[in-house]
């Protein structure tokens, strides 16, 4: 299977304070915490944060954290925002092909030279997983228009940072990387993460990302 990249990578945007909004409305969600939610959502409308990226934020939530987490968080946002008027791109039927470009191209970026690797990693666990991920989570959810990659992928990684899930953590700290951010700005996002985990998880998190800082990787996940 090939997949088909998009060469060079966009770099991503500065690490602006909608940005940042966003990223601590995704740890907010992950955390089940719905008062954190409102109180962040309304602080990234005041930052500006276009309603648009708030959805798509919502939507790739059913990815990172479930359907009760997610479903909670539109719930608020619906009372925030009120109705949604532009669902972003419409999920089509007969669309398999495009999303599977799509998802393969996009997942391959994030992971860069582990790409393979997790595409053996998912047939082994399951058969049914590469599709879902490649195509499902890759293709039709995080490769929507209306998101950048670059900040869904620093809000995936935010969200993780507040599960126990130290593998994902792992792959997205390097995705952090490869999709093009600097280490200063996944420096900052943990700092935001320590204010809302406990010390041990915080120190747990930040352990990890020594490691993948240890291992000398670029931002195109390549070893200098």
């Amino acid at each position: 299977m090939t997949a088909q990249r998009r060469d060079p990578v966009t770099l991503p945007p500065a690490l602006d304070p909608g940005t940042v909004a966003l990223v601590r409305v995704a740890m907010a969600i992950a955390r089940g915490d719905e008062t954190a939610t409102r109180d962040r959502m309304r602080a990234a409308q005041a930052a500006g944060v276009p309603a648009l990226w708030m959805e798509e934020l919502l939507l790739q939530g059913l990815l990172n954290v479930g359907y009760p987490l997610s479903l909670a968080a539109f719930a608020v946002w619906r009372d925030l925002a009120g109705p949604s008027t532009n669902g972003g791109e419409p999920l089509r039927h007969g669309e398999h092909e495009r999303w599977t470009t799509r998802g393969r191209a996009l997942c391959a970026d994030v992971y860069g030279r582990t790409y393979h690797k997790l595409l053996v990693n998912l047939r082994e666990l399951h058969p049914a997983l590469e599709a879902l991920v490649v195509v499902d989570a890759y293709g039709k959810i995080l490769g929507r228009p209306g998101l950048d990659a670059a900040r869904r992928e620093l809000c995936t990684l935010a969200a993780i940072a507040m599960l126990e899930a130290p593998r994902q953590l792992h792959a997205h700290l390097r995705g952090a990387l490869n999709v093009g951010w600097k280490r200063e700005d996944v420096d900052a996002v943990l700092v935001l993460a320590e204010q809302d985990l406990a010390p041990q998880r915080a120190l747990k998190v930040w352990e990890l990302w020594a490691d993948v800082r240890e291992r000398g990787l670029d931002s195109r996940g390549r070893e200098s």
